[in-house]
């Protein structure tokens, strides 16, 4: 008989709170038709600086064949592109394109919303105070 509840694990409580994050978020960007996944592809790439998939993956936190299935949808709609790298033409850079960035503006809508939801919940105060915790942990255990 466990002699500690599950609930008492950080594992459990990340695990948790990432699944209720996403599935608000996934209701929230789901109007257009895209998944929180291509939502964070699509907003890392905004910036409009374009990434190799390397840097991508990274970034969107994705294994590199669910990201190149993202990409491939995601090119399928035009949202985004793929192209040769100026330095080095073997390596592909992935962009945003006009019809992606338009998207990410009317997904931001969805996303603030959701956010600010949060937000009301916990309050303001509470949501800093999270973020600075998570951001501390994530350094902190990236040693560990």
């Amino acid at each position: 008989m466990p002699d500690q509840d599950i609930s008492d694990y950080l594992a459990y409580l990340l695990a948790s709170a990432h699944r209720r994050m996403h599935l608000g978020l996934a209701q929230s960007v789901a109007t257009e038709g895209v998944s929180e996944e291509q939502w964070r592809i699509l907003q890392v790439l905004s910036d409009e600086q374009g990434r190799s998939m390397g840097e991508l993956a990274a970034q969107v936190l994705m294994n590199h064949p669910a990201l190149t299935k993202s990409i491939d949808r995601l090119v399928g709609r035009k949202l985004v592109q793929r192209a040769a790298d100026a330095m080095d033409s073997r390596k592909v850079r992935v962009y945003v394109s006009d019809l992606g960035l338009e998207m990410v503006g009317r997904l931001k809508k969805s996303v603030d919303a959701h956010h600010g939801a949060v937000e009301g919940a916990m309050g303001p105060r509470k949501v800093e105070q999270l973020k600075r915790l998570l951001k501390n942990f994530i350094q902190e255990s990236a040693a560990v």
